[in-house]
C-alpha cells in the first residue's frame, strides 16, 4: 500500500513539468480577444495624429524612440541618442532588426519616413508638427544618424516618440489606401497584419522575429465597438477579454464582479472646448435666432463667461463618477508642465450673467456645441450637461453631436463655433499640444496644426518659442508652464477635466496600465 502510495506521488511529480509545459504552450498559441471604444480614422500611421489611430499603429509598427507606461522615454529602433552640438543631434540606429517581409531595418527607412511625413495627402491632423524641427538628416552609416535643427532643440527625441517608421520600399503605394487594405502595413513591429475592416476589426498575428520583447499572444483580434452597452456587454458575455473605455454607468458593477479586474491610472489625456474667434462664425446668433455682425466669441468676457458657467466638479462626480479630475489646463498634476498653481475656473453662473452683460449680450444669445458622440468617455453626455448650464445664463445651446468619423471631418473643415475636444498629451510633456493646438497656424514652421479655431497671440507664441529652444529642462518647464497661463487668462480654449483610462479583463490577464491612454495587445498578459 505504501509502495502505491510512493508510486502514485512520482508520478504526479513528474506530470507537473509536463502540466507545466502543456499550459506554456496552450498559452504561447492562445488568442486574445479585446475590444476598444474608439473607432482610428485609417491604418496609415503617418494619416491623423490621434491616439486611436496610433495605439492600432504600435502593434505593426515602431518609433526610434518609445514611451513606456508612465510615458518616460526609452529606446526604441534607437538604441541612444545625444546632442553633439547646439544643433546636431546624433541617433544610433538597433541593429539586426527586420521589418516584418525580411528586410533589414536601416538609416534610409528613417530618412524615407521623414520625407514622407508631411507629404500626406488631406491629413485631419499632421505629423508633420513632429519632424518639422529637422532642418536636414544625414545618415552617417547604415545605423547613426545626424538630425540639425536651426538652434536648440532639445525636445526632438520627444518628437520623434510619436513618429512611426515605415520601410522605404513602400515608396510605390503608400499612400493612405494602401496601408488600409494591408498592402503597406510593413512595420518591425510585434504583431503583423493579417486582416483590416475598417470600422470593425483588425486580425494580427504575433511577428517571429520581433526585436523586442515578444508578445504573450500567438493572435489577436482587436475589434471596435464604439458603443458602450455592446462592449460591456460583450466581456461579460465571455465573447471579448478585454475592453477599454470602462463606461462609468457600468464601472461599480463590473468592479464588484469577482470574475473581472480592473486597470486603471490618471491619463494624460485632457478633455475641452474650443471658441471660434474669426471674425464671422457660423454657428452663433442672437437670443432668438437673428443674424449678428460680430462673432461674440472674440471678446474675453465672453469666453469667460461660457467658461464660468460650467460646472466641472458636478461633470465630474455625476456625470464621470470620479473617472476625471476638473483642470484648468492640459497636463495633469505631477507630470512636466503642470501649472500648480492653475486651477479649474470657479463655477460662478451670476458672475458669468454680469459678463455676458458687460460684453453687450444681456438676453444672450444662441449657439451650436458640436461633439463626437462615441470618442471621449461620456463625450455626448457631458455636452448634453454643459449646454443645461449655458441655459441657466441666458445662452440657448443646440447639442448637435455624432460618430466620431463624421465629427473629425466637420472638424477639420473648421466648420464649428464651440466644439468639444480632446488632446492626449502622449509624449508625457505639454509641447506638442501648446505648440498644435494653440499656436498661431503656421504650415511651413508646423505650428498650429489642429489650431482650427484662429487663436494667436504674439506674447503666447514668443514664450513657446522661447521654450522650445531652452535646453534647460528646469527652465523650459517654466515656459511651457508661463506660456499655459497666457492661453488660459486669454480663455484660448475651456478646459473640462482630465480623464481616466479604465480597462477591464476577465481574471487571469494582467495588464500595465498606461497613461497616454493607448490599449495594446503587447500590454496584456496571463496573469
Amino acid at each position: 500500500m505504501l509502495q502505491a502510495s510512493r508510486r502514485s506521488l512520482l508520478l504526479s511529480a513528474a506530470m507537473l513539468p509536463i502540466a507545466a509545459r502543456t499550459a506554456r504552450a496552450a498559452e504561447a498559441d492562445a488568442t486574445l480577444q479585446m475590444a476598444v471604444g474608439a473607432v482610428p480614422t485609417s491604418l496609415d500611421p503617418h494619416y491623423h495624429t490621434l491616439t486611436p489611430n496610433n495605439a492600432l499603429a504600435q502593434h505593426f509598427f515602431d518609433n526610434l524612440v518609445h514611451r513606456d507606461a508612465q510615458a518616460r522615454l526609452v529606446p526604441a529602433l534607437a538604441e541612444s541618442w545625444r546632442l553633439i552640438d547646439e544643433t546636431t543631434w546624433e541617433f544610433r540606429l538597433r541593429r539586426g532588426v527586420t521589418f516584418h517581409n525580411g528586410e533589414p531595418f536601416t538609416a534610409r527607412d528613417v530618412l524615407y519616413t521623414l520625407d514622407r511625413v508631411p507629404q500626406v495627402v488631406n491629413s485631419p491632423g499632421s505629423f508633420g508638427v513632429f519632424t518639422r524641427a529637422i532642418k536636414s538628416a544625414e545618415a552617417i552609416d547604415r545605423h547613426t544618424l545626424h538630425f540639425r535643427t536651426d538652434s536648440i532643440y532639445p525636445l526632438l527625441p520627444a518628437d520623434l516618440s510619436q513618429v512611426s517608421i515605415i520601410w522605404h520600399g513602400v515608396a510605390d503605394y503608400s499612400q493612405t489606401g494602401d496601408f488600409n487594405t494591408g498592402r503597406a502595413a510593413i512595420g518591425t513591429g510585434p504583431f503583423r497584419l493579417t486582416a483590416y475592416r475598417h470600422g470593425e476589426r483588425a486580425e494580427m498575428e504575433r511577428n517571429p522575429s520581433y526585436w523586442g520583447e515578444a508578445p504573450a499572444w500567438s493572435r489577436v483580434s482587436y475589434r471596435f465597438i464604439p458603443n458602450d452597452g455592446a462592449r460591456v456587454a460583450a466581456l461579460r458575455a465571455g465573447d471579448i477579454a478585454f475592453i477599454d473605455a470602462v463606461p462609468t454607468a457600468d464601472l461599480a458593477r463590473v468592479r464588484s464582479e469577482p470574475r473581472f479586474v480592473i486597470s486603471e491610472t490618471v491619463s494624460l489625456r485632457s478633455v475641452y472646448l474650443r471658441p471660434d474667434f474669426r471674425e464671422r462664425t457660423a454657428y452663433v446668433a442672437g437670443p432668438n435666432g437673428e443674424p449678428l455682425s460680430v462673432n461674440p466669441l472674440r471678446d474675453l468676457r465672453v469666453r469667460q463667461a461660457l467658461s464660468t458657467a460650467i460646472n466641472r466638479a458636478a461633470i465630474a462626480e455625476r456625470i464621470m463618477a470620479g473617472a476625471a479630475i476638473p483642470t484648468g489646463q492640459f497636463m495633469p498634476p505631477g507630470t512636466y508642465g503642470h501649472v500648480p498653481d492653475l486651477s479649474a475656473p470657479a463655477f460662478d453662473p451670476d458672475g458669468a450673467r454680469r459678463l455676458l452683460a458687460e460684453a453687450g449680450y444681456p438676453q444672450g444669445f444662441t449657439i451650436t456645441l458640436h461633439g463626437p458622440n462615441d470618442r471621449y468617455v461620456n463625450d455626448a453626455q457631458i455636452a448634453q450637461s454643459i449646454g443645461q448650464m449655458w441655459a441657466r445664463i441666458g445662452v440657448k445651446a443646440r447639442i448637435d453631436t455624432m460618430p466620431y468619423a463624421a465629427y473629425a471631418q466637420r472638424n477639420a473643415r473648421s466648420d464649428t463655433s464651440i466644439p468639444f475636444g480632446g488632446w492626449a498629451n502622449s509624449s508625457g510633456e505639454p509641447s506638442a499640444g501648446l505648440r498644435g493646438l494653440l499656436g498661431t497656424r503656421d504650415v511651413a514652421r508646423g505650428w498650429g496644426t489642429v489650431n482650427r479655431s484662429g487663436y494667436s497671440s504674439q506674447a503666447y507664441d514668443a514664450t513657446l518659442t522661447r521654450a522650445l529652444a531652452t535646453a534647460d529642462d528646469e527652465d523650459r518647464e517654466k515656459l511651457f508652464q508661463e506660456a499655459t497661463r497666457i492661453a488660459a487668462r486669454d480663455v484660448a480654449w475651456i478646459p473640462l477635466h482630465v480623464q481616466k483610462n479604465i480597462w477591464a479583463m476577465r481574471r487571469g490577464l494582467a495588464h500595465a496600465a498606461r497613461a497616454d491612454e493607448m490599449t495594446l495587445a503587447q500590454d496584456v498578459r496571463p496573469a
